[in-house]
């Protein structure tokens, strides 16, 4: 077992059990308290006569049902389910006696309340131990206390207190009063993962049967009565802003409220990270329902004209600053893909260099080189963007799916002229996201909106707002350079990428470290298209440059690709170039070895055409193996073969459908995603124009297998989507004998 710290101090006790209003609320670092949600839901469960709140994350009803919340929101990687799991070990309790509750947010009491980077259950781990651990202590105090014994002597099992010695035992519920009189521990046993009942276990989605059946869980099924629905009108085109709005007609049409335009940003705020904005200025159109909202957004008249370019400061997670220019326009791909032509020929900047690579390259027998380039991306959330807000002058209440709560809530609380206090944001179940609903101008355009108005609002896009004012990825070109001595042996590696508008460029990654020779330099260019986060940032391009690479070296070199990459890991582990490398060796071999066993690497199915993929990002390693064969000239996966190394496993099947997921999801991009631009206008604009896969297209087959090493949870949100992409196009190679170095992937 492990000895922490609970490291709570006076004052923060005083004041979370100020906040506890019947109860006690116990904060725990980062995880601190919430007041709890009203479980009468739970119709079907004999519910507690009282409620005793132990701390932050729990609370014991009279009869032994425990209530957890989960602080972060749900967005299909089932946080909900897992975190509250890894409370309940460490409390010892039948997961049969638990309810699970989303916790509300709340900036005071919380911080990192948001999904993002794959982060949310490696942030978690120590502090959701904690909460179950310390709730146990006070427990088995109270009861010690009770009896007359000490707490060395009480045992706990699925929520009963025993004393072996004298025979007594109480359920949890038992104790719950005389545990919520207990002072905190200031330090506690954590378990050893051998003594784990829950973790590793898996368990059903908590929400699982809500969403069968149809249940409301989602922003986009918020109804408030006299509740008034909103859209918005952007510009059509990226470069243009609002001019003017003749309104005349709109006005009068049937249904319709009000019509006015809105500014999302005030000029003068300081914009952080996830502030990203398309487009600042917009028209509202406001009415009964959507249908005559609809109707109305096509008859209204509205000019646009050009900005000029202009410069923003930017804060990154409130910490780094970066200025950004936004240049004046109407941009199309083609240009894009001649500014990164032009981009990469020009001296760069060096981001990281290990040796002597001019030399190598001066010296080598043979050097190959390879340019890879991806588009952008839309995101293309099954639920498009929406958020109810009734703003008054005296609160804000808000309720809609987004991923960084508190950070937008800072936003939202300036741009309102109210303080955070007032604010009150409940937290959707997610569908979609992935990075879309990380900025979230959205719920601060329907705050506005029913600020002007008084009166309650839902803000809902249509598709066809949503796929045409971004956020999307990034377009990217990155070129490989590989010097070969006259024994074929590699001797360096130059790697010069950039993109629209930023570089997908990880120095410090693999190959990094393998070889003696390494360059690598970075560049971007500007462009007032907007684009954020896209599942696994910058490795989704990456992953499928580096990884398609690495197959046509061990080719030109006559090995096997996986024995290929494992002698360069190998190399990365025994004798590492550089001191900034940000892989493990021994565990990224770990994956490749698994992979190989688990697909039977050796013995390809006859009419089969096999490609591997690695890629370390998110602090987890993943490695696969994807089976394809040619049927009428189009591409069939027979099936992927996935390794993954992301520590303990907290949930397996919640782990294993995660990654089928993510696989699919890469296999659609890889086959059919593409955004292009005509002077500024996207090109697509629903779905019967951006490709997505279908169901007779996904895997026949899917098997994914988990490295057992006991380690802490690290990522596993994004870590399977990046490797797909090289996997599938070594694999095409094999099938078709032609390479591919441009995304999407086309026979």
């Amino acid at each position: 077992m492990t000895l922490v710290k609970t490291q709570i101090g006076r004052r923060a006790f005083i004041r979370n059990s100020s906040l506890a209003g019947g109860g006690l609320i116990i904060g725990f670092g980062w995880l601190n308290s919430c007041k709890p949600n009203n479980a009468a839901e739970m119709a079907a469960v004999d519910m507690p006569e009282e409620w005793f709140e132990i701390n932050a994350y729990l609370k014991i009803g009279d009869n032994g049902l425990v209530t957890i919340m989960s602080p972060n929101p749900e967005g299909g990687q089932n946080v909900k389910t897992s975190m509250p799991m890894i409370v309940a070990d460490e409390l010892d309790i039948n997961w049969k006696e638990v309810i699970v509750e989303q916790a509300p947010l709340n900036t005071d009491l919380y911080s990192r309340q948001f999904i993002g980077g794959s982060q949310a259950i490696r942030q978690g781990w120590n502090g959701l131990r904690m909460a179950g651990a310390s709730a146990r202590h006070m427990l088995r105090e109270a009861a010690a206390s009770t009896w007359a014994v000490s707490i060395d002597e009480i045992t706990t099992e699925e929520g009963v207190l025993k004393h072996v010695e004298s025979g007594k035992s109480a359920g949890y519920g038992e104790m719950a009063s005389a545990a919520a009189k207990v002072s905190v521990p200031e330090e506690v046993m954590l378990k050893d993962s051998k003594d784990f009942k829950i973790i590793g276990t898996s368990r059903k989605n908590v929400d699982g049967k809500k969403i069968v059946t149809g249940k409301p869980l989602f922003g986009i099924d918020t109804y408030k009565e006299g509740m008034l629905t909103a859209m918005i009108v952007h510009p059509p085109a990226f470069g243009l802003k609002l001019k003017s709005v003749d309104d005349s007609s709109v006005k009068s049409m049937p249904g319709i409220r009000d019509v006015f335009t809105i500014k999302i940003l005030n000029d003068d705020f300081e914009r952080q990270h996830f502030d990203t904005c398309t487009f600042l200025e917009v028209v509202a159109i406001v009415g009964n329902s959507t249908w005559e909202v609809m109707n109305a957004k096509k008859a209204i008249n509205v000019l646009w004209e050009p900005f000029e370019a202009y410069t923003e400061e930017r804060t990154f997670y409130r910490s780094s600053r970066q200025t950004l220019t936004i240049p004046a326009g109407l941009e199309s791909t083609d240009g894009h893909m001649k500014d990164m032509e032009q981009a990469a020929m020009k001296p760069q900047k060096v981001v990281r260099k290990d040796g002597n690579p001019e030399l190598a390259f001066k010296n080598a027998a043979q050097v190959i080189e390879r340019t890879y380039i991806g588009p952008h991306l839309a995101h293309n959330c099954m639920e498009p963007m929406n958020f109810f807000a009734h703003v008054t002058s005296e609160k804000a209440e808000l309720i809609g799916p987004l991923q960084k709560a508190e950070l937008t809530e800072q936003t939202l609380s300036a741009r309102l002229g109210m303080p955070v206090e007032q604010i009150d944001i409940k937290m959707s179940r997610l569908g979609g996201g992935y990075g879309r609903r990380s900025y979230a101008h959205w719920l601060i355009e329907a705050a506005l909106i029913s600020q002007r108005l008084n009166l309650p609002v839902k803000l809902v896009y249509s598709r066809e707002d949503d796929m045409t004012g971004g956020i999307y990825r990034p377009a990217y070109r990155a070129t490989y350079r590989a010097a070969l001595d006259k024994e074929n042996k590699i001797t360096a590696v130059h790697i010069n990428a950039g993109g629209v508008p930023e570089s997908p460029l990880f120095a410090n990654r693999f190959p990094a470290g393998a070889v003696e020779n390494y360059l690598a330099e970075s560049w971007s260019v500007n462009t007032n298209i907007t684009i954020g986060s896209f599942r696994a940032p910058r490795s989704n391009f990456m992953a499928c440059a580096e990884q398609s690479f690495l197959d046509e070296i061990a080719e030109a070199t006559g090995k096997d690709p996986i024995d290929f990459r494992l002698e360069l890991l190998k190399r990365a582990g025994n004798s590492p170039v550089g001191e900034n490398n940000d892989y493990d060796a021994a565990r990224y071999a770990g994956v490749l070895e698994l992979v190989r066993e688990k697909s039977d690497w050796d013995n390809t199915p006859d009419g089969v055409h096999r490609g591997v993929s690695a890629y370390f990002c998110h602090n987890t390693y993943a490695a696969q193996v994807l089976d394809v064969s040619i049927k009428n000239g189009a591409p069939v996966v027979e099936r992927v073969c996935c390794a993954i190394d992301c520590g303990i496993v907290v949930n397996p099947d919640a782990a294993i459908n995660l990654s089928e997921g993510a696989i699919v999801d890469a296999l659609g991009n890889a086959l059919f995603g593409e955004l292009k631009f005509k002077d500024g206008v996207p090109d697509k604009s629903n779905f019967d124009q951006y490709r997505m896969i279908r169901m007779s297209e996904t895997p026949k087959e899917i098997d994914v297998h988990f490295v057992e090493n006991g380690i802490d949870p690290t990522g596993l949100g994004e870590p399977a989507f990046p490797p797909v992409f090289a996997a599938l196009a070594n694999a095409l190679y094999k099938a078709t004998g032609k390479r591919h170095y441009k995304q999407p992937f086309k026979l």
